[in-house]
């Protein structure tokens, strides 16, 4: 079983009832809106999302782990999707549920475990990242960790009544400053 250690935080495979705590404490910032909200994401559904989460990793296409306090409190989850073993390559995604928990470290810390992980032990060579003009935080930490804006999606997404940009970032294997 994996277990990834930060200062604050860890990482370790979600249990069922890791889903449903996610599901139940997912807080949408409307007042700083980052992404698109999940509809249909609900603790009703959690055990589907927890069911999909194991036979993605099966398949081998994802790695998806829970991001946990210290004292054991589950507070989202971290992946390497989409995961192209071919080309060594794949995508990055993070959730922080509550707004309380965002913006404290938790997230930085969480993606460096999860791409020393990816570069160290999985021997990717090339992760993406996507987020949405409006999301400066995800901008900010992507930045942070080193990752390279690569291309802008121009009005590629309808969000709140509006067309925004999406913006494509990567990270190689021999930028990673961990």
């Amino acid at each position: 079983m994996i277990e990834l250690h930060g200062e604050d935080i860890y990482l370790a495979a979600l249990e069922r009832q890791d889903c449903k705590k996610i599901c139940e404490d997912n807080e949408y910032d409307f007042d700083n809106p980052a992404e698109t909200t999940l509809f249909g994401w609900s603790v009703e559904n959690s055990d589907e999302w927890f069911e999909e989460t194991q036979r993605l990793l099966k398949s081998d296409v994802n790695i998806r782990l829970g991001v946990f306090l210290n004292d054991r409190t589950v507070i989202g989850d971290v992946a390497l999707q989409s995961i192209d073993r071919a080309n060594r390559s794949c995508s990055l995604g993070l959730g922080i549920a509550k707004i309380g928990n965002r913006g404290k470290g938790y997230g930085t810390q969480a993606l460096r475990l999860i791409l020393d992980y990816g570069f160290f032990n999985q021997g990717f060579e090339r992760i993406v990242a996507n987020t949405t003009e409006i999301n400066l935080p995800a901008q900010k930490v992507l930045k942070k960790l080193g990752f390279v804006l690569e291309g802008r999606e121009r009005k590629a997404l309808y969000f709140r009544g509006q067309k925004l940009d999406k913006f494509n970032y990567s990270l190689l294997a021999d930028e990673y400053k961990c």
